[in-house]
C-alpha cells in the first residue's frame, strides 16, 4: 500500500487511537508497523482474529495482559558469557512469565464459554509455559526488582540479623534522646550518614559528647556524630549489609544463568503476548467506536451500510450507504462544495484501509469490503511552493503518478477533479481522465462541481451519478449521499431565499442556458422524489422495528402464559386429586363401616352393587377430573393475575411485598420492606392486603433452606457496572435468606472488580467483616463476607 494514501486518509490517526488500548511495548511495536494488506487470505485471517477478540471482550471483559516492558535488549545481553541481569531487568522477565501463566489459564477457563474461537487459540497454544522457572522467579524478585527474602535462606538470615542489629542500635541511641543527654542535641532524632547511624549534636558540645564526626550542617552549627558505644555495632551492621549485597549479587547471577538457555522461548512468548495485546486493543477499539465485522468480497464489491467516518464523533457524523463494484465501477459525485463530498470519499477509503488491516469498520452489520491491491487518493490542496507547483499542477502530478501504478484491482479516489484551471478545459480534462481510469477496470469515486460531467456519467455504462443532498428550505447540506442523482446548482434558489430582488434572480435565469434550466428542474424533481422515498423508507423501518419488538414481546408473554398455564393446571389437578383421594379414603371408611354393621346386625341395609358403583364414581374423579369449572383452578388463576399495587408473596424468600411495575424483560419490580428487588413472575403469589406470612416461614432455618440460593456469587466475566448490580442484588437476597456467610468470586485480572467489591462491602452497614479466601480456596481471587 502506498504511503501517500495513508497520510491523505489519516490512517495513522486510527493507529494512534488503537495504541491507546495497548499495555505492552511489543503491542505498540506491532501497531506501529501495522499496514493494510492486499492479500485476501491475510485480511480474512486478521479479521477472524479481531472477531475472536470481540467475542472475548463481550463474554470475559478482555484477555488479562499486564503492562509489559520489551525484553529483547536483555536477551541480547544474555548472549554474553557471565553477563548478569539487574533486579529490574529480571523483574520485567518475571512479569512476562507470570503473564504467560495467567493468559494460559484464562483461555483454559474460556473453553467453557458459549462460543468457539477461530484463530486466537492457535496463538495461545504456541506459548511456552515454564512453571518451575516462573515459581523460582516469583519467589525471588518483586515487581520493582528487589530481591525477596524468600530468594534464599541465607539472605533471609542476613536480613533478620540486620534488622536485629538496627533495632539494638536504635535502642541504645534512643537513650540520648531523653534525659540529661538530650540537651546536647540539635533535635531529638536518629539519622544516617555514610550508612551509619548518627545523632545531630550542637557544635559547641562536641568535646563533651565525644564520638566520631561523620558530617556537619551547612551552617556548621550541627555535627552528625556516631556515639562511641555504637561504633562496633555500626561496624557489624556494615559487615552484614555487605554480606547482603554479596548474596543478592549471587542470587541475581544464579537467576540469570537459570533463564539463559531459554532466550528464544522468552522472546517468542514476548511476541505472542504482544500479539494477544494487539487482539485486545482491536476488540476494545471496535467496541468503543461501534465498529462491526465486515464481509469480504473476492470480486471487490463494496457495500457499506450506514458507513460513518471513524474520526468524527458518532453523534455528529451522518451515515451513508455506499455501493460500488457490482452494477457500476465508477461513481461521479457532482454538486456544489460544502456538501460533504470529500468526507464521503475519505470514509470509503479509510474504511477500506481499516478492513484490509484486520480492523472492524464503522458501519452497520452485513457491510462488505473488497481487498484492493492498492488504494490511491488525490484529495486536498497539495500546492507546493518549494517545487513551484500550483494547485492544478500538483493535482495533475499526483494523478499522473496514480495512472502509472493502478491495476484493475485498485481503488482510486479523486477529489475536485479538474479544479484550479479554466472551467471548460478542466471539465474536458476531467472527463478524459475518468474515461481512461474507468477503462483500466479499477474502481473509482470522483467528485467534481463541473455540470458537464453529469451528462457524461449518464451516457457511460458502468458509471453512475451521485450527489450530496442539500436542503433548500434551511439552506444547509444534509450530508446524505444520493446515488443515481446528479448534483444541481442551487445558487439562484439560495440567492432568492436570502432576499435577492426577484428581478435580478429572473434576469440571471434568463442568462443561463435553457437546457441547463431543464436539467436543474429535472434534478430537483428527482431529488424531491428520492427524499420522499428515503423518508418513507425510514418511517417504514421504524414501524417495522417497533412491530418486530412488539411481536417479540407478545411472543415472550405468550410463552410465559403457556408455561404458567400448564404449571397452574398441573398444580390445580394435583390439589383436586388430593381432595378426591381424601374423599375416596372417607368413602372407603364409610363402606367398611357399613360392611361391619351388616355383619353385626346380620342383615343387608344397602345393596352391594350400589356400594361398588359409588366407589367407582369416586375413582373416576382422579383419572379424568373435569377442571373447567374447578374452584381450585379458578382460585389458583386468581392468585397469578398480577397488576401494579398488588400485595404478593415472594415464595423463594417467604416474604410479602408490593408490586411496583413489570419491566420489559418480564421481571416484576417489587418493594420488600426497605429493599427493592426484581423477581420472576413464577416466583410470585397474590395474597390479601392483610395477609402476613406465617411465623414458621420467618425463622432463620426455614428461609435458608427454602431459597435454593448458592452461598457463592461468581462475578467473573461480568462488566463492572453489571457486576456491581449483581453484587447488590445478591447481598440483599442473602440477607433475606438468613445466610451468615457468603463468598464472592471476583477473580484477580486487572483488580477493578476486586476493588469494586471491597468498596461496596465497606459501605454496607450489614457487613460485619470480610477478607480474602484462604490460598488453597482462591486467595485474593475471592472474598469471604460475614454478616452481622
Amino acid at each position: 500500500m502506498n504511503e501517500k494514501v495513508l497520510d491523505t486518509l489519516e490512517y495513522n490517526k486510527i493507529k494512534d487511537q488503537l495504541a491507546g488500548f495497548l499495555t505492552t511495548d511489543r503491542g505498540h511495536e506491532i501497531v506501529q508497523n501495522l499496514q493494510p494488506s492486499g492479500d485476501y487470505a491475510v485480511v480474512d485471517q486478521q479479521l477472524k482474529e479481531t472477531a475472536d477478540g470481540a467475542d472475548i471482550v463481550r463474554l470475559a471483559g478482555e484477555i488479562p495482559i499486564p503492562k509489559l516492558t520489551e525484553i529483547s535488549p536483555y536477551m541480547k545481553r544474555l548472549k554474553i558469557e557471565n553477563a548478569a541481569l539487574s533486579g529490574t531487568e529480571l523483574a520485567h522477565i518475571t512479569k512476562l512469565l507470570r503473564a504467560v501463566k495467567t493468559v494460559s489459564q484464562f483461555f483454559e477457563d474460556f473453553k467453557n464459554e458459549e462460543v468457539t474461537l477461530r484463530t486466537v487459540p492457535k496463538t495461545v497454544a504456541k506459548l511456552t509455559l515454564m512453571p518451575d522457572i516462573t515459581t523460582r522467579m516469583v519467589q525471588s524478585i518483586d515487581d520493582d526488582g528487589r530481591v525477596l527474602d524468600s530468594a534464599s535462606s541465607q539472605l533471609r538470615a542476613i536480613r533478620r540479623t540486620i534488622e536485629q542489629t538496627q533495632s539494638n542500635i536504635r535502642t541504645r541511641m534512643g537513650k540520648y534522646l531523653k534525659g540529661s543527654e538530650s540537651k546536647y542535641l540539635s533535635e531529638p532524632i536518629i539519622t544516617v550518614r555514610d550508612e551509619r547511624f548518627v545523632l545531630p549534636i550542637r557544635a559547641e558540645y562536641k568535646s563533651h559528647f565525644g564520638g566520631i564526626v561523620h558530617d556537619q550542617s551547612a551552617s556548621g552549627q550541627t555535627l552528625y556524630v556516631e556515639p562511641s558505644n555504637v561504633v562496633e555495632m555500626n561496624n557489624q551492621l556494615r559487615r552484614d549489609q555487605l554480606a547482603e549485597r554479596t548474596e543478592q549479587r549471587r542470587i541475581l547471577a544464579e537467576l540469570t544463568e537459570m533463564i539463559r538457555p531459554y532466550r528464544q522461548e522468552l522472546l517468542e512468548n514476548m511476541n505472542l503476548v504482544g500479539q494477544l495485546d494487539f487482539v485486545n486493543a482491536k476488540a476494545k477499539y471496535a467496541h468503543q467506536s461501534g465498529a462491526v465485522l465486515p464481509k469480504i468480497s473476492t470480486e471487490n464489491v463494496v457495500n457499506l451500510r450506514h458507513a460513518r467516518h471513524p474520526l468524527i464523533a458518532k453523534e455528529k457524523v451522518v451515515p451513508n450507504d455506499i455501493k460500488i463494484g457490482a452494477d457500476y465501477q465508477t461513481i461521479i459525485v457532482t454538486g456544489p462544495n460544502t456538501g460533504g463530498k470529500t468526507i464521503t470519499i475519505k470514509t470509503v477509503g479509510l474504511l477500506q484501509l481499516m478492513g484490509q488491516s484486520g480492523l472492524f469498520i464503522t458501519a452497520d452489520e452485513e457491510s462488505q469490503i473488497g481487498v484492493f491491491d492498492d488504494v490511491f487518493a488525490d484529495i486536498g490542496d497539495d500546492q507546493s511552493i518549494e517545487a513551484n507547483l500550483s494547485t492544478f499542477s500538483s493535482h495533475m502530478d499526483n494523478i499522473i503518478a496514480i495512472m502509472k501504478q493502478l491495476t484493475d484491482k485498485s481503488l482510486v479516489l479523486l477529489d475536485e477533479l479538474g479544479a484550479g484551471t479554466d472551467p471548460k478545459e478542466g471539465a474536458a480534462l476531467a472527463m478524459a481522465i475518468i474515461d481512461a481510469i474507468h477503462r483500466s477496470g479499477c474502481e473509482m469515486i470522483a467528485t467534481t462541481h463541473y455540470p458537464e460531467l453529469k451528462a457524461f456519467a449518464y451516457n457511460r455504462p458502468g458509471i453512475i451519478n451521485a450527489s450530496m443532498e442539500f436542503d433548500v428550505e434551511t439552506l444547509r447540506p444534509t450530508y446524505r449521499l444520493l446515488l443515481g442523482i446528479p448534483g444541481q446548482s442551487n445558487a439562484l434558489n439560495i440567492a432568492s431565499r436570502l432576499g435577492m430582488p426577484e428581478q435580478i434572480v429572473q434576469q440571471a435565469k434568463s442568462f443561463t442556458d435553457s437546457e441547463n434550466q431543464d436539467i436543474n428542474n429535472m434534478i430537483a424533481e428527482l431529488t424531491s422524489q428520492t427524499k420522499r422515498a428515503h423518508d418513507e423508507a425510514d418511517e417504514l423501518a421504524t414501524e417495522l422495528s417497533e412491530a418486530t419488538k412488539l411481536h417479540a414481546d407478545l411472543q415472550k408473554r405468550f410463552d410465559q402464559y403457556q408455561n404458567q398455564k400448564d404449571r397452574l393446571q398441573e398444580h390445580a389437578r394435583e390439589q383436586a386429586n388430593e381432595i378426591v383421594e381424601k374423599a375416596k379414603h372417607n368413602a372407603d371408611k364409610i363402606i367398611a363401616d357399613l360392611h361391619r354393621k351388616q355383619r353385626q346386625v346380620g342383615k343387608t341395609t344397602v345393596k352391594e352393587n350400589e356400594l361398588i358403583d359409588a366407589k367407582g364414581a369416586l375413582n373416576q374423579l382422579e383419572v379424568a377430573p373435569s377442571l373447567k369449572r374447578n374452584k381450585v383452578l379458578k382460585k389458583e388463576k386468581a392468585k397469578h393475575n398480577f397488576k401494579a399495587g398488588d400485595e404478593v408473596l415472594v415464595k423463594s424468600y417467604g416474604q410479602q411485598g408490593t408490586l411496583i411495575r413489570q419491566e420489559k424483560n418480564g421481571l416484576w419490580d417489587i418493594q420488600l420492606g426497605i429493599l427493592k428487588m426484581q423477581i420472576e413472575e413464577a416466583d410470585l403469589e397474590k395474597v390479601g392486603k392483610q395477609a402476613q406470612p406465617k411465623a414458621k416461614y420467618q425463622t432463620h432455618v426455614s428461609r435458608t433452606r427454602s431459597t435454593g440460593m448458592s452461598p457463592t456469587l461468581d462475578l467473573r466475566g461480568h462488566r463492572y457496572e453489571e457486576a456491581m448490580y449483581e453484587l447488590d442484588r445478591y447481598v440483599d437476597s442473602a440477607l433475606l435468606a438468613g445466610y451468615p456467610t457468603i463468598t464472592i468470586i471476583h477473580g484477580k485480572g486487572t483488580g477493578a472488580l476486586r476493588k469494586g467489591v471491597t468498596d461496596y462491602l465497606k459501605r454496607n452497614s450489614r457487613v460485619k467483616s470480610f477478607g480474602y479466601s484462604a490460598p488453597n480456596a482462591g486467595g485474593d481471587g475471592s472474598t469471604v463476607v460475614q454478616f452481622k
